[in-house]
């Protein structure tokens, strides 16, 4: 059983300030966090940093993924290590994401830049039902949506700065390998977890 943080942000994203090097050195020293998904908007520029500076540790797993701005809101993508051509729309990413065996992750749907109710209909192997930038309704929509899907639910912390990191995570059912961490994923190997009882949800 690993722990990993499914939605991370770096100075890359334009909007987030954590730098790749603060990521890797958390993990290093974090004492059972292990995995990160870096998620950029649109570039995968923080993933390249970040996986370049980890090679340097044992036991630390950067999973490569983009956070894909489409016309209708935002889709995520994990284990591709190229970035779409835009503008997009969602059925555009869902199809570049199959081309290139990616796994799609709908995160925060119902949030201000969520794909809100197209979720219920695209295609997609997980949507993220605890994120501590929604409110608790935003999660709890999320969840149900989850549950009607049967889909798999999975978590991550959406840090933009440093205080935000590892807030809320993913227990993943296997070693840290990013083909095994995502083939889990789509098997619902995972359960959602966050840092603290006394986490605090936006709203």
């Amino acid at each position: 059983m690993i722990r990993i943080d499914l939605h991370m942000h770096t100075k890359y994203s334009g909007d987030a300030i954590i730098s790749p090097k603060l990521i890797v050195d958390q993990l290093y020293a974090h004492p059972f966090m292990k995995g990160v998904a870096i998620t950029d908007h649109d570039t995968l520029e923080g993933y390249y940093h970040a996986q370049k500076l980890a090679a340097a540790y044992k036991d630390i797993l950067i999973i490569p993924g983009i956070e894909v701005s489409t016309t209708q809101g935002h889709i995520t993508v994990l284990g591709v290590q190229e970035k779409p051509t835009y503008p997009l729309t969602v059925e555009d990413v869902v199809d570049f994401a199959k081309e290139r065996a990616g796994t799609i992750v709908i995160p925060h749907p119902y949030r201000n830049v969520g794909i809100g109710d197209l979720a219920r209909n695209m295609s997609a192997d997980a949507i993220e039902v605890l994120n501590p930038r929604s409110t608790r309704q935003e999660n709890k929509m999320a969840e149900e949506l989850a549950r009607e899907r049967s889909l798999p639910s999975v978590a991550g912390s959406d840090a933009h700065r440093p205080q935000q990191m590892w807030t809320a995570y993913t227990e993943v059912d296997k070693e840290l390998d990013v083909d095994d961490v995502l083939n889990a994923i789509k098997s619902g190997l995972v359960k959602v977890k966050a840092a603290s009882a006394r986490l605090q949800f936006k709203g």
